[in-house]
């Protein structure tokens, strides 16, 4: 049996952790291979901890294909509705996979009109164009329906869109190990990258305060009163401002100074174990 495995497919859901694939491994030594590998002609589409792990150990296993594929947009979709129903992924995941999920969708709902249109095009006067039916596509159309999706809130796919926006990958690798909250990321998020790169680099404390104080911020920004904003806007807009800009400056302060403690930290730590 020839198996080919596509990178963009093996890559396209979030790898096991080692811990997640060591014991999958153990499973599979010590029940062996129960669920079938999925294949798409001979591209494997799910299953490539099992194959790799069973290849590994010379394991016996069974594949069965899945005929309603017609294209790698097919296989996409399948792989997303196949991880979102699944117990063990993070809602950073989910909502990750349902923004791909209406992307996909959002592309494909103009290309049946297209075809056609095509079709009518190039028809001779005494031809007549069948136009084939096609399916119905609901697309993820708004937040709600992302949400829904994906068994999260509105609110949380609005930071993920946030976090996927802005975020430096330093920071997008906190939130999948789970050092960081989606909420508190999104919030850090707003800092430049260089900040959001130190806040990560100095561990789960100095990312908490990074996104406390970023939140602080925000609430000094809301609580000018209704009143003065009315009477003096400029006024209000430049005190926001400076504000802010204060406010940043603090946090590049902080940001370092716990940098350079952490670093002396570890240097003591090297001379003790020495």
């Amino acid at each position: 049996m020839n198996i080919t495995v596509k990178e963009e497919l093996r890559i396209y859901i979030d790898p096991l952790t080692p811990d997640e694939h060591d014991a999958l491994e153990r499973s599979i030594l010590a029940e062996g291979c129960r669920d079938a590998l999925v294949l798409w002609g001979e591209v494997l589409v799910d299953g490539h901890n099992r194959y790799g792990i069973c290849q590994k150990h010379g394991i016996p296993f069974n594949t069965v294909q899945n005929t309603h594929f017609k294209s790698m947009d097919d296989v996409h979709l399948w792989m997303i509705d196949q991880h979102l129903g699944r117990r063990s992924v993070s809602d950073f995941q989910r909502g990750v996979l349902a923004l791909r999920k209406k992307d996909i969708l959002a592309a494909r709902v103009s290309v049946p009109a297209a075809e056609a249109s095509s079709d009518q095009a190039s028809a001779q006067p005494d031809q007549v164009v069948v136009v084939p039916v096609i399916r119905p596509i609901e697309p993820l159309n708004s937040r709600e329906a992302i949400a829904k999706a994906a068994r999260i809130s509105s609110t949380t796919v609005s930071q993920i869109e946030k976090i996927q926006k802005t975020a430096a990958p330093e920071l997008v690798a906190a939130v999948k190990a789970g050092d960081i909250s989606i909420n508190a990321a999104a919030a850090v998020a707003s800092l430049p990258v260089d900040e959001q790169v130190a806040a990560v680099a100095g561990g789960k404390k100095d990312l908490q305060q990074a996104a406390r104080q970023v939140r602080e911020a925000k609430a000094q920004a809301r609580a000018v009163p209704v009143g003065n904003m009315l009477d003096q806007p400029a006024a209000q807009d430049d005190a926001a401002a400076q504000s802010t800009d204060a406010l940043i400056a603090h946090l590049r302060q902080t940001i370092a100074s716990l940098t350079d403690e952490n670093t002396m930290l570890k240097a003591r730590l090297a001379e003790l174990a020495a």
